[in-house]
């Protein structure tokens, strides 16, 4: 079975449903549609997105208006859907979790952490949790699919500004561990 996923960080759902963004979904009409960063209350997503019709739709928002939150558009419906308080302490909605049967798909939307010391260390405890409840979904014979947006660099070609966040949580880390 094939099934495609696509993930984006759409950074405002709003603002991308007003320029006709998605309308490539009608066209491309992925299974999955998962994106991250939504900015908004389910009740706020615009309805006309895109005229592809799913069977289910997931969205966790954050507490807080205008910030975070994830949502998944699905063409089948999932055995069970949640939203892992546990792990987002913060209720930022950042993680959506749904069973398909033969895989368990995570809509994730990590934290950043170059705000400050205290913001690193929630990143770096969400990170912990989410992979520690991942491995034991995996311990129980689940496959796992992680989508989303990491808030973490791999190469420079990966930033906007490479030298200027040279030295941000999400990217100097990874530096720091590869050149030492």
């Amino acid at each position: 079975m094939s099934i495609e996923i696509i993930s984006w960080n759409v950074n405002g759902i709003r603002a991308v449903g007003n320029k006709d963004a998605l309308k490539w979904i009608d066209e491309r009409q992925p299974d999955i549609m998962c994106l991250q960063e939504i900015k908004a209350l389910e009740e706020q997503i615009p309805e006309e997105l895109f005229e592809l019709e799913y069977a289910n739709r997931a969205v966790n928002s954050a507490e807080k208006k205008g910030y975070s939150g994830t949502c998944t558009w699905s063409a089948m419906e999932p055995i069970y859907t949640q939203v892992r308080h546990d792990i987002d302490l913060g209720h930022e909605g950042r993680i959506l979790e749904q069973d398909f049967g033969d895989f368990v798909l995570f809509n994730v939307y990590f934290p950043n952490g170059q705000k400050n010391e205290e913001r690193l260390a929630v990143k770096m405890k969400f990170y912990e949790d989410f992979l520690n409840y991942c491995d034991s979904l995996k311990e129980k014979g689940k496959s796992v699919i992680i989508c989303g947006d990491v808030n973490t660099a791999h190469k420079e070609i990966d930033l906007k500004n490479p030298k200027a966040n040279s030295k941000t949580s999400g990217f100097f880390a990874y530096r720091a561990r590869m050149d030492g």
